[in-house]
């Protein structure tokens, strides 16, 4: 039977580079996958997933008003697809989906169709935060898998994601900012301690 998969890690974890890894190994065996990624995710361009390592691979767009299912179905009857003909569906920056994605994804794709479907993404956001679709992920999915890093600071294993502008931590602001090396992966000692690693005030912000 088919499952949903969440794969989950901080920034900097490899998740796209495991989707794209994973890809290949489906299509290396002439099976076909689908690719989708969020509409919000602008860096590599619109409609494309790209590692740091410099795999790369094009996909479907997903906004926030797109009805996942749909996208799945309209591209299986454009190009003469049955359930059957796909291995698996691939999905990255997941945690930008809606719950209501999540929703058309797993009793839409996964249980009525029978296709899997692996969802990669972040967890938390730069707060410690649920994002959405993780949280709607976390109560869905058949699997949880995490994607390990270690800690900026420390060999600890990355469990935050620290946001910084020129160098100093940040821990206000819109949940949603897309950027890069702003983002620092980090454990949460060092996620709570950022400020003393970075500029060396007298005690933490959060203490």
């Amino acid at each position: 039977m088919a499952q949903l998969f969440f794969k989950y890690g901080t920034m900097n974890s490899s998740k796209s580079a495991n989707l794209l890894m994973t890809a290949h190994n489906y299509e290396s065996q002439g099976k076909h996958v689908i690719i989708m990624t969020s509409a919000l995710d602008t860096r590599a361009g619109k409609a494309k997933v790209e590692s740091r390592v410099g795999l790369a691979a094009n996909a479907m767009s997903i906004t926030p008003q797109d009805n996942v299912y749909d996208l799945y179905a309209d591209y299986m009857e454009m190009f003469g697809y049955g359930a059957r003909d796909i291995a698996c569906v691939l999905i990255d920056e997941a945690q930008f989906l809606t719950p209501e994605q999540v929703e058309q994804i797993a009793y839409g794709i996964v249980d009525a169709e029978e296709v899997p479907v692996i969802c990669y993404g972040l967890k938390t956001d730069f707060q410690g935060h649920l994002f959405d679709g993780s949280k709607a992920l976390l109560e869905l999915a058949d699997k949880l898998e995490e994607i390990k890093t270690v800690c900026q600071f420390c060999n600890k294993k990355a469990t935050m994601n620290l946001r910084t502008v020129n160098g100093m931590p940040v821990y206000d602001g819109e949940q949603v900012q897309i950027g890069d090396q702003e983002y620092l992966s980090v454990c949460r000692h060092h996620w709570d301690t950022a400020p003393i690693f970075l500029s060396k005030p007298e005690e933490s912000v959060h203490a």
